[in-house]
């Protein structure tokens, strides 16, 4: 618990310095990380592609192999929920309003826009602008959720671990995970999970306000917008002190 703990207020440093920084200093904030997605997207985009196709494998493997029976609780325990609650919160909490919006706005921006291949408004552009979509929003991005998911539920229900991305890097790793690598590791991937939450909050306060200015004509500001992410974080938090078996399940459904 104190390594959480320590944890907890690393990340909570962390992310008070990058909202500072954005607010203060917003162009400043927006070049920086252009230039690391850049960088990354330049210098390790192949390495990504492999890894999502490998965990694709990965997770065809498993579901037609006598791996995939394995249970990731106790031996001869009964799953918590239905299959209908887990698929309806997979898609609400997993992929949620990034999945709604842009899996039908990419492929429309990438048609009518921008299109990968230079020529919008063509038969290429149309099977591009499908083929881009189905990679984003397909099983390439399905499996990274499947092997976090499998890994972290693993060593959390069936070995007793702590719910923590360093405890699945225990058989690599050894006791190491127990000290700054895995705290490193650890802080890493909560700071992630927070930028993603809030890029997620922040584009679906904009889409609410789009859609709230087209048929009410509501003011479409950053006054309303902030009273929408009040709204929504509200209601994330009510779901999620209530509980994954009460707000959480009771929401997504």
């Amino acid at each position: 618990m104190k390594n959480v703990s320590s944890v907890f207020w690393i990340v909570i440093a962390i992310t008070f310095v990058a909202v500072i920084w954005g607010a203060f200093s917003p162009e400043t904030l927006q070049n920086v990380t252009d230039q690391i997605q850049t960088y990354i997207t330049n210098d390790f985009g192949w390495y990504y592609l492999l890894v999502v196709s490998l965990l694709v494998g990965f997770c065809l493997f498993f579901i037609f192999s006598p791996i995939g029976k394995i249970t990731l609780g106790k031996p001869g325990e009964e799953p918590e929920f239905g299959l209908f609650s887990w698929f309806a919160m997979l898609f609400s909490a997993g992929m949620g309003i990034g999945l709604v919006f842009y899996g039908a706005a990419e492929p429309i921006s990438h048609y009518a826009i921008q299109s990968p291949t230079g020529d919008t408004e063509t038969a290429q552009a149309f099977r591009d602008s499908l083929r881009y979509t189905f990679f984003h929003w397909g099983l390439h991005a399905w499996a990274i959720y499947a092997i976090v998911a499998l890994c972290i539920a693993y060593f959390k229900f069936r070995k007793d671990a702590p719910g923590l991305i360093s405890a699945t890097l225990q058989p690599v790793l050894g006791n190491k995970t127990n000290g700054w690598i895995g705290k490193t590791i650890d802080c890493i991937a909560v700071f992630a999970t927070v930028v993603g939450v809030a890029t997620s909050l922040g584009l679906g306060a904009a889409q609410i306000n789009g859609g709230l200015n087209y048929l009410f004509h509501i003011p479409n500001a950053f006054s309303t917008q902030l009273i929408i992410i009040m709204i929504v974080t509200v209601l994330f938090l009510a779901s999620a002190l209530s509980g994954i078996g009460k707000g959480i399940k009771y929401l997504s459904n």
